[in-house]
């Protein structure tokens, strides 16, 4: 057996990241402080190389001759190095070899610029359009789910609905902040596809259904009704259905399609139908393929249960844009349901900081299911936060506040890495005596989506409460993420990073596409954190672009709002259609009141900041 001292007595390398409190120039030191409050001292003289945080398209900026004037206190700076111990104390002393700097100066953080979002959504939408496509037509019979890191396809022939919906909902909303006619032209395309091949309508039952996906062998076409993976294998999954919808309600915000609009109601149906559960409340998870029961003997283990995604993911996926686009009654009153039921149901504030999350028919946790067991996903809680904050602007309660207000306090401490920045993965709901940090379940990796979850949330909840405790969590997971997750090599962002930041290239998490990969949470992070930077907190104007048919238009209004945000913090500056000034709008309840003509008209809209109170946290 060997013995320990529980001094480390090896070298090994990590990330630091936090804001200077002090420069010793004469030592070639410098210290920072983390989010924890722990002040940790960085060295100088092992050589560091330094640069400029730079976006996606943009070329390396060596800072490495101006790191004196760039460590000023209270500066935002994350360091990479190497830990070495001090002559067997417990003392290690940290020399840097990499730094980031967010911007010039303490104040400055590059991806609050303008247009840093909207450069970045530009660039991973390039990516995509290309590594599907090629440089020649748009044709989705080429489309695959697995896409390596580097663009090229793989092997696999299986096209998922709910992958190519989630691209379609990527180049959507790259249309929308560019205006370039190219993405809306994939997103188009990609949802007449969905239409045409993975669409089933069931006239019997007056509901629309969509197919797990297509297994493509040359010509032939092989429909997969129900659902390929193991936790959901044999059946028809909530989320599948309702992330089926997400890429083409996005187009339908740009083009007022009211096919998809139709498609969209007829799946409601089907998910009131046959997953709401009309007795205890809520949404079943999954529903048997013959009967479309929710408690049948087949579903095994999914058999009358519940669960984050059934419940809660209706209204990122599409049922907000659904509103947005329609301001239809029905929809916030479904989105009414479904908070309220997150807000009775998930909290556990009694036992563990996150949200319980899987459920059997009368709402008692289930803590035994699958993979899940007793454990927590992280962005599942910070998606709560920042979809609850969204709700609250649309029909205001005090427990919408209140639980994404708590869930915002407590998630820092239990989710993120107070050293390193960024936020973890899945973790144990609670503690084993003795144990003062909640454990990780597999690994300490961090993933692009719930990287986007926490910028979102906190960006939203700053934007709305005026708190600076949140203002800087926000600041924290954007500088992670915009120092780690973008690919400047191949293009795009990666899945997922070690725990210091370093990427991790090995199994799917190297791809760019995947069942669980496909632009939707890196478009949505540029599109919301574009909107909430700049319109909600910085008061900067944003242009928006529409592409409609004005006589498919439901009252030839055109609704542009782009977020549920608080009342009166946003209105229309101008409106152009076709590259002419156009008058005809409500600045402040953001329509544009379509002209009398038939055909396809290109509009932008510029929106500005609002003059609503400000709200106290």
């Amino acid at each position: 057996m060997t013995e320990t001292s529980g001094i480390v007595n090896f070298t090994f390398s990590d990330t630091v990241a936090g804001r200077v409190t002090g420069f010793d120039r004469a030592a070639r030191t410098f210290t920072v402080d983390t989010a924890d409050g722990r002040a940790f001292e960085v060295a100088l003289d092992g050589g560091p190389s330094a640069e400029l945080l730079h976006n996606l398209g943009e070329p390396y900026q060596d800072a490495s001759g101006h790191i004196d004037e760039l460590v000023v206190e209270g500066a935002y700076v994350i360091a990479y190095g190497i830990f070495y111990p001090q002559g067997g104390t417990d003392r290690l002393r940290f020399e840097a070899k990499r730094l980031i700097f967010l911007g010039r100066n303490s104040d400055d953080f590059r991806f609050e610029e303008a247009g840093w979002w909207v450069r970045q959504i530009e660039e991973i939408a390039g990516f995509y359009r290309k590594a599907q496509f090629g440089e020649g037509p748009v044709d989705f019979k080429d489309y695959r789910t697995e896409i390596r890191l580097s663009g090229d396809k793989t092997g696999s022939h299986v096209q998922e609905t709910d992958t190519i919906s989630r691209l379609v909902y990527g180049m959507a909303s790259a249309f929308q902040l560019t205006g370039n006619d190219e993405y809306l032209e994939v997103a188009e395309r990609g949802t007449e596809y969905l239409r045409e091949h993975m669409r089933f309508v069931d006239t019997d039952e007056n509901v629309t259904y969509w197919y797990h996906g297509l297994k493509v062998d040359g010509d032939i076409e092989t429909k997969l009704f129900t659902s390929e993976f193991g936790d959901d294998y044999d059946a028809l999954p909530a989320y599948e259905q309702i992330y089926a919808l997400a890429g083409p309600v996005q187009t339908y915000r740009v083009t007022g399609d009211p096919r998809i609009k139709a498609d969209a109601d007829a799946t409601i149906r089907l998910f009131d139908r046959f997953y709401l559960d009309p007795e205890e409340g809520g949404y079943f998870s999954h529903i048997d393929p013959i009967l479309l029961s929710p408690d049948h003997d087949s579903l095994g283990p999914n058999k009358a249960r519940k669960n984050w995604n059934s419940v809660g993911d209706h209204a990122p996926a599409y049922l907000i844009n659904l509103y947005l686009a329609t301001g239809e009654k029905k929809y916030a009153d479904m989105l009414e349901y479904t908070f309220d039921t997150i807000v009775d149901r998930f909290p556990d504030t009694k036992n563990s900081p996150f949200v319980q999350e899987r459920f059997h028919k009368d709402w008692s946790a289930d803590t035994t299911h699958g993979w899940q067991q007793n454990r927590a996903v992280v962005g599942h809680n910070l998606k709560i936060a920042w979809n609850l904050m969204r709700m609250h602007s649309l029909r205001p309660k005090d427990a919408y506040l209140e639980t994404a207000a708590e869930i915002g306090a407590t998630m820092p401490e239990a989710g993120s890495d107070r050293q390193r920045g960024g936020w973890y993965d899945v973790v144990e709901r609670t503690k084993a005596d003795g144990e003062d940090r909640f454990r990780f379940t597999w690994h300490d990796r961090k993933a692009w989506w719930q990287q986007e979850q926490a910028i979102l949330a906190y960006l939203v909840l700053a934007g709305i409460t005026r708190r600076e405790d949140f203002r800087t969590e926000a600041r924290d997971a954007q500088s992670f993420y915009n120092a780690f997750f973008l690919d400047h090599d191949e293009g795009a962002v990666y899945f997922n990073v070690l725990a210091s930041g370093l990427p991790y290239l090995l199994g799917v998490e190297r791809h760019k596409g995947s069942h669980s990969m496909s632009m939707y949470h890196s478009a949505e992070l540029c599109y919301l954190a574009a909107v909430y930077n700049n319109l909600l907190i910085s008061g900067k104007a944003m242009d928006f672009w529409f592409k409609p048919d004005p006589a498919l238009v439901e009252d030839r209004t055109l609704r542009v709002a782009p977020d549920l945000l608080p009342a009166g913090s946003v209105r229309i500056e101008s409106v152009e259609i076709e590259g002419e000034p156009y008058s005809d709008y409500d600045a402040e309840a953001l329509t544009v009141r379509l002209p009398e003509t038939s055909g396809r008209l290109k509009i932008k809209v510029r929106l500005a900041a609002g003059s609503r109170a400000e709200v106290s946290g």
